[in-house]
């Protein structure tokens, strides 16, 4: 696959055919509740940390915060029926803890739980699967003030709100995530401190990923108890490549440059996905806890807790993770032990957010997680791109550059499929502009534009691009 960029004009991802998907393969956008809920104090729910954090001034661009975001909390039905129109298989979504929960503990808010059961019925009606996710960072601010994830009780305290969700909506929500992203909760919000809730703490960072994951455990095994059908992890994960290896994965490289990689690797997925799916912790992450805090929180059992079944994993992915060798390099405040590494920008073009464009490295990750977990089956539940797109006078959204993103990426999965990857399916980040966590609305992932004073929503031309790609279960060939 060829990149050519142009400064101005649309990068276009040079393939030749059609790229056809095989029966069954799963189409759907997805969200998440702080991001596009709204509604921040109605019917019962408490404040999460990110409402905290994001009335913090300084902590958000712009000193946005989540109070309105898109309003679907009351515009959901719209929503749905977009959805619909877009002939989405399937919509993933998050439950805001702090609806059911306003303290994280305790019983179930009957409003909190009342909003979920409408949007499940609203899904189902328009033929649309919902993919539950339970946790997409927004904490309970009660739970947080308590030590959070860095508290070996917020595991126990997941597991239990998790029960609660699933026994009100088990019976017609069958695909259930855990986590999202706890790679982001535990290092950005408690080593580097750039998310919710703003902790600069190595060793706590270090505890909640491990917390995040007897969370995970304790409420896998509570699901399937309960019948939940299927149970998913979601990860975010990269391939982590030296500068030239972003192009080109056979370049040479060094022995400093591989340790590099292997190391940050190690912190990335494999402190994730090894205890999930294999019961223990990589060597290289047990060294780097033992030289922040120690591993006295790593209990006997904890990791035949966390090392339960699940039935897919799901990958989020953006861009790759380059790295090199940095002798003298301090560690990024977002990944503790990474001394003497230097993280590098793409030779690519970027999206909106400054992260590079690299399609061949979704395929690249794809057909390594298969190779290296086979026994799980794999789900893109988020991949997309921030540009600046707005409405034009005569009222289209043209958004040349996500489309040419989103072709390129497809292809890229259509490859990982072709080459023996248990993919089941692509949900696309996101189907509405939202709270862009830390930067706030200024950063638009959308494929429908949202004009957030007014609320009005405009399928950009990257949604009709999608829901003929739906249609056909397939990717054109160059005209």
């Amino acid at each position: 696959m060829t990149v050519v960029n142009t400064r101005g004009t649309a990068p276009s991802y040079l393939t030749e055919g059609r790229a056809d998907f095989p029966a069954g393969f799963v189409w759907g956008a997805a969200t998440a509740s702080y991001q596009i809920e709204g509604a921040a104090a109605a019917d019962g729910r408490g404040p999460s940390i990110w409402d905290t954090f994001s009335h913090t001034p300084g902590k958000v661009a712009g000193g946005d915060t989540g109070d309105a975001a898109c309003d679907h909390y009351h515009r959901y039905p719209g929503d749905v029926r977009l959805m619909a129109e877009l002939g989405l298989h399937a919509y993933r979504f998050s439950v805001a803890w702090p609806r059911i929960q306003a303290t994280g503990s305790g019983p179930a808010n009957p409003a909190g739980l009342a909003f979920y059961d409408r949007l499940v019925d609203e899904l189902l009606a328009a033929g649309i699967t919902p993919y539950a996710t339970l946790y997409h960072w927004d904490l309970p601010q009660a739970l947080q003030d308590a030590g959070g994830w860095a508290e070996r009780g917020t595991a126990f305290r997941f597991a239990e709100y998790a029960e609660l969700v699933h026994a009100r909506l088990g019976d017609r929500v069958r695909n259930w995530a855990t986590l999202n992203e706890p790679w982001v909760s535990a290092f950005l919000g408690y080593a580097s401190g750039v998310h919710a809730p703003g902790v600069q703490d190595p060793a706590a960072s270090f505890r909640a990923a491990h917390h995040l994951l007897l969370g995970h455990g304790l409420a896998a095994r509570a699901l399937r108890a309960a019948g939940a059908e299927e149970i998913t992890l979601v990860i975010n994960s990269s391939p982590v490549v030296t500068p030239a290896q972003v192009h080109d994965p056979g370049a040479p490289v060094t022995e400093a440059d591989a340790e590099a990689v292997r190391r940050v690797d190690a912190l990335l997925t494999r402190q994730f996905l090894d205890p999930a799916l294999r019961g223990h912790y990589p060597a290289e992450v047990l060294e780097i806890v033992e030289r922040h805090g120690g591993t006295a929180h790593i209990l006997d059992g904890d990791l035949e807790t966390i090392h339960q079944p699940i039935d897919l994993v799901g990958i989020n992915y953006y861009n790759p993770c380059v790295v090199e060798a940095g002798p003298g390099e301090p560690a990024n405040p977002a990944w503790p032990g990474t001394e003497d590494v230097r993280f590098g920008p793409a030779e690519a073009p970027v999206t909106a957010m400054g992260w590079p464009i690299v399609p061949t490295g979704l395929s690249r990750l794809l057909l390594r997680l298969a190779a290296d977990y086979p026994e799980i089956g794999l789900i893109v539940t988020e991949n997309g791109a921030a540009f600046d797109d707005a409405v034009g006078d005569d009222g289209r959204v043209r958004d040349a550059d996500r489309i040419a993103y989103l072709d390129g990426h497809l292809r890229a999965v259509h490859a990982a499929l072709e080459g023996g990857a248990d993919l089941r399916g692509y949900i696309v980040w996101s189907l509405l502009d939202n709270f862009e966590w830390a930067e706030g609305y200024r950063r638009r992932f959308g494929i429908v534009h949202v004009d957030f004073e007014t609320q009005r929503r405009t399928p950009k031309d990257s949604a009709l691009w999608y829901r003929d790609v739906i249609q056909r279960n397939g990717v054109r060939g160059p005209e």
